[in-house]
């Protein structure tokens, strides 16, 4: 579950470490009474990213679109069990919806499948 201001961590090669979500174009409110929308695995972001390695094409501040792979909140699923992850982490999109890395780092949910990123799930190097 994320929201405005959150950092996350970037799963792919295209050389940002850390991102911070700047606005969600998914995710609800439905949640308690909050009144600002929350993300989830599956939904679209929009980060600056805060963190590169040097000699990258992302510079810091660079404003990006994003697919969120890994939260920390647990999600649950239609069988009844939950799955969570340690850290929150986002995969960064070109225009066309693809990941704009060619390698996934870390193990991607598969609600994934569900919401049509079938590149990101074939890229990743487990489906948990």
């Amino acid at each position: 579950m994320l929201q405005q201001e959150s950092k996350v961590d970037v799963a792919d090669n295209t050389g940002a470490k850390v991102a911070q979500v700047i606005r969600v174009l998914g995710g609800s409110t439905s949640r308690g009474n909050y009144t600002r929308k929350t993300a989830s695995i599956g939904d679209k972001v929009v980060c600056t990213i805060k963190k590169t390695l040097p000699g990258n094409e992302l510079k810091t501040g660079t404003l990006v679109k994003a697919v969120v792979v890994r939260t920390n909140y647990p999600v649950g699923r239609s069988d009844g069990s939950y799955v969570r992850f340690d850290r929150n982490a986002v995969v960064i999109l070109d225009d066309e919806g693809n990941p704009r890395g060619t390698r996934i780092f870390g193990a991607v949910a598969r609600e994934l499948r569900e919401k049509n990123y079938m590149k990101i799930v074939s890229l990743a190097s487990e489906v948990v």
